[in-house]
């Protein structure tokens, strides 16, 4: 069997101007995300710095390496199958019984039904020990819904929680699963 290449994955920015009757719309202060034509799309901060890795999509609040906080989106597209049933409670509970970091406190995991997804999420604290100790807490959130299976986490500084919480809220708010665009300059989706 022939070895496969690594990839040399470069993202392609590409900005468009959007028509006058565009159905685009986020709150004051954000931009909408989407991902591989609207696979995934959620809000984030408009000023944040968008930071494309090899398989995920970073959001920080600055420029590394003096970013506070980092907002990270990866997704995979599964078989068409009947995924109402897969446990994701349970899974999202073994994501963190993997976690290596100095946990000190889980919180209850939460579930958000929308009609097409199922969103889980919990919360962490930890201690980070990459400089001097301090606080930190760590989002998780597992979605499935239109056949994709998406991932988000959010690390963020405890003493900046106050301001912080209401940028996951809005992503939790916000994200959408399989709703594809045919035009990206309109906004006009369609299902999957």
């Amino acid at each position: 069997m022939a070895k496969r290449k690594k990839s040399n994955l470069q993202w392609i920015k590409e900005t468009l101007e959007l028509k006058p009757d565009h159905r685009w719309e986020s709150p004051s202060g954000y931009k909408i995300f989407v991902a591989n034509r609207g696979a995934v799309r959620l809000n984030v901060p408009q000023d944040w710095v968008f930071e494309p890795q090899e398989k995920s999509f970073k959001f920080l609040d600055k420029k590394p390496p003096n970013d506070d906080c980092c907002l990270e989106v990866s997704f995979n597209h599964l078989p068409p199958n009947d995924w109402s049933k897969f446990p994701l409670k349970s899974t999202l509970k073994k994501v963190l019984e993997n976690d290596s970091r100095n946990i000190i406190a889980k919180g209850e995991i939460i579930t958000v039904k929308r009609q097409t997804a199922k969103i889980v999420w919990t919360e962490m604290k930890f201690i980070d020990i990459q400089e001097e100790p301090r606080e930190a807490f760590s989002r998780t959130c597992i979605a499935l819904g239109s056949n994709i299976q998406c991932l988000i986490t959010f690390d963020y500084w405890v003493d900046q929680a106050e301001q912080l919480i209401p940028v996951w809220d809005e992503a939790i708010r916000s994200l959408t699963l399989g709703l594809y665009i045919r035009d990206p300059m309109t906004g006009l989706a369609f299902p999957d």
